[in-house]
């Protein structure tokens, strides 16, 4: 079974930082054909560079939150490029969650950046990767992947929302991968800890300390590169992955086999 991506379309949204950048960087260094998706269009301007017509590196800025957004830019995608084949849905966003406060609404903000625009832009990619199959004796119509998290399976008294937002894309991960079995579409996710994401960035400067804590609780005894993600997200969008749908693939230097409840978790 090929490892290989090239030739072949991505979506890739969360695409102007951290990860999300990392894993759009080494798909178009792979090859493959990548429509970089945030809502910062400058960050997506600088990353991309000069796009023209024979460029394999297109952006899309829009807030993926809403459906319209959501449908332009799989058209924009079509327009570049003619089909999709790959659909990574790596935005995301972390806010903390004060459980004594009934008016906080982190839960409901983390549900509606975490988990509804992927499984909005799955359905609608899932649909165009069903038409583009029809017809044709494919082994495989199109992969879906989300990027989660390990806090999904870990708990911190601070980031309540969040866990519960990875979580429930975990279990969308499983529920989507049953559902699109006989179109022939795979779906499944990459969860991470202890890799330094833009918002492990952002909290490492507020709170330097954490790197030590991390460090301690990760049996490899550092915190991995944003690029040390994006290997398992091509393995899964390759044909090696082939007969894996519906699984949640740790990548976290093997954190969540000793880590206590209340330590950070990114």
């Amino acid at each position: 079974m090929s490892f290989s991506i090239e030739g072949k379309t991505a979506i890739v949204t969360g695409a102007a930082n951290g990860v999300g950048l990392a894993i759009a960087r080494h798909f178009a260094s792979r090859g493959a054909n990548v429509m970089f998706a945030d809502m910062d269009e400058n960050r997506l301007a600088k990353e991309c560079g000069q796009v023209d017509e024979e460029s394999t590196m297109r952006y899309f800025a829009g807030d993926l939150r809403e459906k319209l957004t959501l449908a332009n830019l799989l058209s924009a995608t079509l327009d570049a490029y003619d089909r999709v084949d790959i659909l990574v849905n790596g935005a995301r966003q972390i806010l903390p969650t004060n459980v004594h406060d009934c008016e906080d609404a982190s839960l409901e903000t983390m549900l509606g950046q975490n988990l509804m625009p992927a499984m909005r832009l799955s359905q609608i990619v899932a649909k165009r990767m069903i038409k583009q199959a029809e017809g044709q004796d494919v082994r495989c119509a199109g992969t879906i992947i989300n990027i989660s998290s390990i806090a999904a399976c870990r708990t911190n008294p601070h980031l309540l929302g969040y866990s519960v937002s990875v979580a429930a894309l975990d279990q969308l991960t499983r529920a989507m991968a049953v559902s699109l079995a006989d179109q022939k579409i795979r779906v499944n996710s990459v969860a991470f800890g202890s890799l330094m994401s833009s918002s492990l960035k952002n909290i490492l400067k507020e709170h330097p300390g954490y790197r030590e804590e991390i460090e301690k609780h990760t049996p490899a005894g550092r915190i991995a590169g944003p690029d040390e993600v994006c290997e398992a997200v091509q393995f899964l969008a390759a044909e090696a992955s082939g007969f894996m749908t519906g699984q949640i693939m740790t990548v976290d230097g093997g954190r969540t086999l000793i880590d206590p409840v209340g330590t950070p978790m990114h």
